[in-house]
């Protein structure tokens, strides 16, 4: 899954996005409001993080444009402050959730998979397709119990087809939602990874992920 991290704290924006990628999310990053909300409004995202205190344009201001623009993106808001007002004035600029610095990593991650399992996209951790079950929650994916192992960039494919399943995915789609914004969209890099993927997918579930020629890709 996607993630756009718009922080102005430049040690704090590269020690969450490097948290974040070891997680398997796909990052971009941002350090101040207006190129975040150009990122935003140029991009594809799953959820966005974003701090409220930013030079050239503050969180609020963000999250209200997006809001106006009917982006439906998850928003999480980080701030330093922690009065009541605050969080109230996050909320009804249309935040999804609110964190307050100092924040343990491990609490962030848990609110962007709690923000991460609303409708349209899951209510649970757990993804199942058949006996194929894939644990948002610990990244472990199994098959009739048995884990497979599988890279970041396996795992990430196999989460955004589930999560979509039986929809048709371009390789667009892919490269948006499980690679940064430095991917080469002309490279076979999303076609390589999926033949990884279907090599270590016991055979059934493997021939579930169809190639729809001239198209992309999908999850029966």
């Amino acid at each position: 899954m996607k993630i756009l991290l718009v922080e102005d704290e430049i040690k704090l924006n590269k020690a969450l996005t490097t948290g974040l990628q070891d997680l398997g999310y796909a990052v971009d990053s941002a350090y101040d409001g207006e190129e975040g909300e150009k990122m935003a409004r140029w991009n594809n995202y799953d959820l966005i993080v974003l701090d409220i205190m930013m030079p050239k344009r503050t969180g609020l201001e963000v999250c209200k444009n997006l809001r106006a623009s009917f982006r439906p993106v998850p928003i999480l808001m980080l701030t330093a402050k922690d009065a009541i007002e605050d969080r109230v004035n996050g909320l009804d600029a249309g935040a999804d959730d609110y964190l307050v610095k100092p924040f343990a990593f491990d609490e962030l991650v848990a609110r962007i998979r709690t923000l991460l399992r609303r409708p349209p996209l899951t209510s649970t951790d757990i993804l199942e397709l058949g006996e194929l079950k894939l644990d948002t929650r610990t990244q472990k994916v199994t098959a009739s119990g048995k884990e497979i192992a599988l890279t970041l960039r396996e795992y990430g494919l196999l989460e955004y087809l589930m999560r979509n399943c039986g929809t048709v995915l371009t390789r667009v789609d892919l490269l948006e939602h499980v690679w940064d914004r430095n991917y080469d969209s002309l490279s076979n890099v999303v076609d390589v990874h999926l033949k990884n993927l279907r090599k270590k997918l016991p055979k059934p579930y493997a021939k579930r992920i169809k190639t729809i020629w001239g198209k992309g890709y999908r999850l029966v």
